[in-house]
């Protein structure tokens, strides 16, 4: 059974953005043992430089790389990143199951993103959409997608 990690800069503090997650863990427990860590956000000034944003990166980054389980393959989230549709996550998170890559780790990163050191690292940097969304509502929508990315596969029509 594939291993999925949800690495996520922030907790969810909103409950219905905690039911969605639940929902979706519930889901996903018969596809795939997954796992979500809360990682802690860095704190900055209400109005932080860039400089101030570039160090809270970097410290997140090391917080992160240190929960990375080893040989597992990244997928870094960022607006910048590929789109890609469901149909396209659902054949590469196949491929990667069939070529031996077992424990898929999706980042998520705080409200200032992930430091560039680590989306460097990603075997995917995945978008969701050019438009911005909180980073508690991605958590719910990577969920729902590797979700259905699962349904995809298995043939369902939960994907329409």
């Amino acid at each position: 059974m594939q291993r999925v990690s949800i690495l996520c800069v922030g907790k969810l503090k909103e409950k219905f953005y905690m039911d969605a997650a639940a929902e979706y863990q519930k889901r996903l427990s018969r596809h795939c043992r997954l796992e979500i860590l809360e990682l802690p956000e860095e704190r900055l000034p209400d109005n932080p430089s860039p400089a101030q944003i570039q160090v809270a990166l970097a410290r997140e980054a090391e917080t992160v790389r240190a929960k990375l389980p080893s040989s597992s393959a990244i997928i870094a989230l960022c607006v910048e990143g590929e789109l890609c549709s469901s149909e396209e996550l659902a054949r590469r998170m196949d491929r990667w199951a069939g070529s031996g890559e077992s424990h898929l780790v999706f980042l998520i990163g705080g409200s200032f993103g992930l430091d560039p050191s680590l989306k460097a690292q990603a075997k995917l940097r995945l978008s969701m959409s050019p438009m911005t969304f909180p980073h508690h509502l991605a958590r719910v929508m990577v969920l729902e997608q590797i979700y259905r990315a699962y349904q995809i596969n298995a043939g369902t029509k939960y994907h329409k």
